[in-house]
């Protein structure tokens, strides 16, 4: 007994000596963060999201010309002048990207939030009062499923527009519209998602123990259950993001999305799809701005997914 005690206390002083407490666990969010520093993809998406944030608050206030700026040229090929060239009306192509970039990413962090906010919301309801509740939330979701999200989107988006068009004359901003139709039509995943995990949740001792205790059920659903699906919420934000991205170049593209004097990136791709022989720099610059910010986001998601996942084994716990 007396060598056991022995050699034990050599092998923690040898371990303090070290500078290893192992009496000391690590805390999640550490180790978390450790995982998604170690995927490189996601660092990169990272790096390339921010810059691109930068590019769309910080560009228009350095940049000499504004997007409004008109007979700088037409068709004019990139240069030192012009870096993305000049379009029909003479207008600089550069410009008009860094204000189509900080539009885009505007409405597609607004309706990841509206998004994620519905999605958790009825998620949780129907997770944790199963039973009729859950049968009418899961109806729904099935049924708003069933039908193509673009389609739903184009819908809302022509009778909203339209009705805005008669009642104000046109010409206001939209950009806000768009973002919130996106965020009402793509809710389903986050909500059968989040339901799942509430589901399961709803059954572990300290729920029980809350309810006990005399929680509320907003008070269990709030306080005790959703902190616990932090990881999938959070990743699934960030999948929302980049598809409202999409999304809304798409329904720009076809005259649906974004209007003046508002614009965005999917309605420059529109107004140029005519120019894709004659004067490609009209078209793949705001494309590949789409694609960048699509990539970026669905690599940090990516990064997150596998942080978050405690199968992962890039880090030990």
């Amino acid at each position: 007994m007396p060598d056991n005690t022995t050699t034990t206390t050599a092998g923690v002083s040898s371990d303090a000596a070290s500078g290893i407490d192992l009496a000391k666990p690590r805390k999640q969010w550490k180790v978390v963060m450790r995982r998604f520093f170690r995927h490189r993809a996601a660092i990169v998406g990272m790096v390339v999201f921010a810059l691109l944030v930068l590019f769309s608050v910080f560009g228009p206030m350095l940049w000499k010309y504004d997007a409004s700026d008109l007979n700088l040229g037409r068709y004019q090929a990139p240069s030192v002048d012009h870096p993305f060239g000049t379009g029909q009306i003479g207008d600089d192509v550069f410009a008009k990207v860094l204000s189509g970039t900080g539009f885009s990413m505007q409405i597609a962090l607004v309706a990841a939030l509206i998004n994620t906010a519905v999605g958790v919301v009825l998620g949780s309801i129907a997770g944790y009062y199963r039973g009729w509740v859950d049968s009418a939330v899961s109806r729904l979701t099935d049924l708003v499923l069933v039908i193509p999200t673009f389609l739903i989107a184009a819908v809302l988006s022509r009778s909203t527009f339209s009705t805005a068009e008669l009642s104000q004359g046109g010409g206001s901003s939209n950009w806000l519209q768009v973002a919130i139709i996106l965020g009402l039509t793509n809710w389903m995943i986050t909500a059968r998602t989040v339901r799942g995990m509430v589901l399961s949740l709803r059954e572990k001792e300290f729920v029980e123990a809350a309810r006990a205790l005399g929680g509320g059920p907003g008070r269990v659903i709030f306080r005790h259950i959703l902190p616990n699906t932090m990881d999938v919420v959070i990743v699934n934000a960030t999948i929302a993001m980049a598809q409202a991205v999409l999304l809304e170049s798409a329904l720009s593209f076809v005259g649906l999305g974004v209007k003046y004097p508002d614009t965005s990136l999917g309605l420059l791709i529109s107004e140029n799809q005519n120019e894709l022989l004659v004067h490609p720099w009209l078209f793949y610059f705001p494309f590949i701005f789409i694609v960048l910010i699509s990539l970026s986001v669905n690599f940090v998601g990516d990064g997150l997914r596998d942080a978050f996942d405690p199968r992962q084994k890039r880090v030990r716990a």
